[in-house]
């Protein structure tokens, strides 16, 4: 049975949550990942391959890869060749590469690494004096275990591959959100 001093309760807590959901529609929180993107005017974007001044190998075809790949999975923006062509170019400089041993087994052997992945990224306008993304320290990390008994070398390569999506989606989110 409903008290009469039920009904005033419920009513003001359905003041309350109307009120609260009203404000926080409008107070600019929303899903990562959600965000609206790129300006409007961007449709197509140039990605040149990351210019590598590390000395891992092959470290600029994979990130500009992944890159590439993260942003046609998103579906924002269509990739094309030609520069000259695109809306915008989303440029990179790969600056550092580092695998430090951070875990060691029983027989102090390193089985735990931390690589750091430094890039410096712009994306700019067609027509834009002013980049729309800019990041001269753009940093990524993440770490890997190497079993025993592997080789350090193709255990690290294959979690460059892994690495390298993560760096991309990371990156791309950065981008994306920033507007």
């Amino acid at each position: 049975m409903k008290r009469p001093t039920d009904r005033p309760f419920a009513l003001a807590a359905a003041v309350c949550l109307a009120a609260w959901l009203a404000a926080a529609a409008g107070c600019g929180y929303r899903l990562r990942g959600t965000g609206s993107g790129l300006p409007p005017g961007i449709k197509t974007l140039c990605v040149p391959m990351f210019r590598n001044q590390t000395t891992r190998y092959e470290l600029d075809v994979k990130l500009t890869r992944a890159v590439i790949n993260e942003l046609v999975a998103r579906g924002r923006v269509r990739i094309g060749d030609d520069a000259a062509a695109a809306d915008a170019v989303l440029t990179g400089e790969i600056t550092g590469f580092q695998a430090n041993p951070i875990g060691f087994s029983g027989a102090n052997q390193a089985d735990k690494y931390n690589i750091t992945v430094t890039a410096r990224v712009t994306l700019k306008g067609r027509n834009a004096a002013e980049p729309l993304f800019d990041n001269p320290g753009f940093v990524y990390q993440q770490e890997y275990d190497v079993p025993p008994g592997s080789s350090f070398e193709s255990v690290q390569t294959e979690a460059l591959d892994k690495i390298a999506g993560r760096f991309a989606r990371s990156l791309v989110v950065s981008i994306l959100e920033g507007f």
